[in-house]
């Protein structure tokens, strides 16, 4: 039990590295905190310090949740994988190495989803560019994506109960903390990205 515990924290502890924040003030002598939305992911990466730091961050954010997920695996843990794979995403949101103050759980969910369900991830991810392609909304492709992983596990694994269940938990975090940008799309006021 102890040591399960402690690999718990350990994937709260990987999704807590502030990816964004180490790249802009290492390479950028940028805190991303103090630019664009203030948020520690990808998108406000892209947008802040370029294509080539976003695409790094967003990288460094799915593999955290993928790394956190295989853990029960690599180490021959009892314990469900995708358990460690949300506590990564918890620790995304709400990073103790940086205040509290993290990203909106979309790429660590996807690195989740990658290790235990990598066709969903494949999915998820075509779902994302497509809407993103449509709209020029991050934000929306990201909920967007998570519709469509509750509906990959309804049909495709519905015996899967745990992989419902905690998609339909990651993608309820996603909407939680886009839903500044719900009413920005609502009434209009969303920035559309420009590198496409």
């Amino acid at each position: 039990m102890v040591e399960i515990i402690l690999f718990c924290l350990l994937a709260y502890l990987l999704g807590s590295i502030p990816s964004g924040l180490i790249i802009g003030k290492v390479f950028y002598k940028t805190d991303i905190r103090q630019h664009g939305s203030g948020n520690l992911g990808g998108t406000n990466t892209f947008r802040t310090l370029g294509k080539k730091a976003g695409i790094v961050v967003t990288l460094a954010d799915i593999l955290k949740g993928t790394l956190a997920t295989a853990l029960p695996t690599l180490f021959g843990l009892d314990i469900h994988p995708l358990i460690p794979g949300m506590l990564a995403v918890v620790g995304h949101m709400y990073p103790v190495f940086a205040g509290f103050r993290g990203g909106k759980a979309v790429a660590t969910s996807g690195g989740v989803l990658l290790f235990y369900v990598p066709l969903m991830f494949l999915i998820v991810l075509g779902v994302f560019f497509i809407t993103l392609y449509i709209s020029k909304y991050v934000s929306l492709s990201s909920m967007m994506g998570g519709v469509a992983a509750i509906l990959y596990s309804l049909v495709v694994q519905p015996r899967d109960v745990p992989l419902i269940i905690i998609v339909l938990i990651l993608t309820s975090f996603v909407f939680y903390r886009h839903r500044a940008n719900i009413g920005r799309i609502v009434n209009k006021t969303e920035p559309k990205v420009k590198w496409l």
